[in-house]
């Protein structure tokens, strides 16, 4: 799973997420990668991120799972309809990376999730938790995908 933030205090926004996820019923956070300063990607026009990414063991299918997710973004004060610009600036964002080594393609759920090859802030995190995590739509691990990864974004560790 990978969590962001760029608005507010973005590394407790982060971290209440992380906190809200290990009280999800039936699931338990089994890895959390260190917390990285990133320059938005996608949306360049915005405060810089701090990513993380943490690895979970549920019995939640899929689709509750980012049901659960959507839940945790609400609370924490997102509202995905009233934004104005998708990939712009949010005081938190869940994303469910990949689900084992499932394919899943569904109205509003996608796994793995859209673009994680081509994302260095998600990777970096990704491979320092599960380097051997399954794409199973590269075929490959998650640090073979790390070192073909086109973007050279600035991942730094958070001090």
């Amino acid at each position: 799973m990978g969590v962001g933030a760029n608005l507010g205090d973005r590394a407790h926004h982060v971290r209440g997420a992380i906190e809200a996820v290990e009280q999800l019923p039936t699931t338990s956070v089994t890895a959390v990668s260190s917390l990285y300063e990133t320059e938005p990607r996608i949306v360049e026009d915005q405060p810089d991120f701090v990513n993380a990414c943490l690895r979970i063991e549920t019995g939640l299918d899929p689709r509750k799972l980012l049901d659960e997710m959507f839940t945790i973004e609400r609370e924490m004060g997102r509202d995905r309809a009233a934004s104005s610009r998708d990939k712009g600036a949010r005081r938190i964002d869940l994303d469910l990376l990949l689900y084992g080594d499932r394919i899943i393609d569904e109205p509003e759920l996608e796994v793995p999730h859209p673009g994680v090859s081509e994302r260095r802030f998600v990777l970096v995190p990704l491979v320092e938790i599960a380097p051997d995590a399954w794409h199973p739509g590269e075929a490959c691990s998650a640090e073979t995908l790390l070192a073909r990864c086109p973007d050279l974004g600035e991942v730094t560790p958070l001090s």
